[in-house]
């Protein structure tokens, strides 16, 4: 069988998804501590990792085992359509799996093992029998874990020389986890129709389009403020100050949002995670000072 046109299978693999993950390494890197000045391949190194291995491996098979709902939702992807035929999805997701595991081995234990994690959760989301993707609240937790989590605490530990990051970190790392739970949900509005078809239990659905959205919007608050509270606490006013600034920045993206969720969804995933994803470096420069 021929093999597909790249640009059909750079479709598959969503380059655009790819930032998140690279930007929470980057986060990791940033608040190790550590001189980046002769780090530059192993920073570059784990931000492949991150994006174009990992992420885009989740990305196409997530496609591959969403097929039938996005025949629904969005039948001009590359499987649905019929531009990417037969296996090739789950060819391709496959063969993106061993090569990232390849490319981590190469970057040390601590990184093998997250991609090894990542990997599995990028699995168990899109695949039966698991398929946490069936609920919002599960599923979720899956990619927001691996897409901020896991990639921030990676990006410090090789850093670190494989070693386990310390608690500000992890809580960090953590927190910003949980809100990317909410920022997860943001993509759940544009599937509605099809995950009630297809009987995928997603916030919106479970919830309702208002309640997801209001439960979205003080899942990525909730956070964000905590955040802000621990770096007070820490001693770290203006960093606190400047997270509290971006976050309240969001607001009138939130407000609207809540009020018509499917239509406005978008607007906060194109201006308000912005917002979100800054108040992540700050903090992680924050970080860099406290460690």
């Amino acid at each position: 069988m021929r093999l597909p046109h790249p640009k059909v299978i750079a479709e598959l693999l969503k380059p655009i998804t790819w930032f998140p993950p690279m930007w929470a390494f980057a986060c990791g890197v940033i608040s190790s501590g550590v001189p980046l000045e002769t780090h530059g391949l192993k920073i570059l190194g784990g931000i492949v990792l991150a994006g174009p291995l990992v992420c885009a491996c989740s990305q196409a098979s997530n496609d591959w085992f969403d097929r039938h709902v996005d025949a629904i939702n969005e039948p001009h992807r590359p499987i649905p359509s019929g531009r990417l035929p037969g296996y090739w999805g789950l060819w391709l997701a496959m063969v993106w799996t061993v090569l990232s595991l390849i490319w981590a081995w190469g970057l040390g234990t601590w990184a093998f093992r997250a991609a090894a994690l990542g990997l599995a959760l990028a699995w168990a989301y899109s695949a039966p029998p698991l398929r946490f993707k069936q609920n919002g609240w599960v599923g979720n937790a899956a990619c927001a874990l691996s897409y901020e989590g896991l990639a921030w605490l990676t990006g410090a530990a090789v850093m670190l020389g494989n070693q386990v990051p310390g608690p500000w970190i992890v809580v960090f790392a953590l927190l910003y986890s949980f809100g990317a739970h909410g920022i997860m949900t943001l993509n759940d509005f544009k599937a509605i129709e099809g995950d009630k078809l297809m009987k995928v239990n997603s916030l919106p659905v479970l919830m309702g389009e208002k309640g997801a959205a209001w439960m979205a919007c003080l899942i990525m608050l909730f956070a964000q403020w905590a955040v802000g509270l621990l770096l007070a606490h820490a001693g770290m006013t203006k960093s606190a100050l400047a997270v509290l600034a971006l976050s309240l920045g969001q607001l009138p993206l939130m407000y609207r949002f809540v009020k018509d969720p499917v239509a406005k969804a978008l607007s906060v995933s194109a201006f308000g995670v912005p917002l979100f994803v800054s108040g992540m470096m700050v903090s992680a420069f924050a970080l860099r000072e406290m460690v």
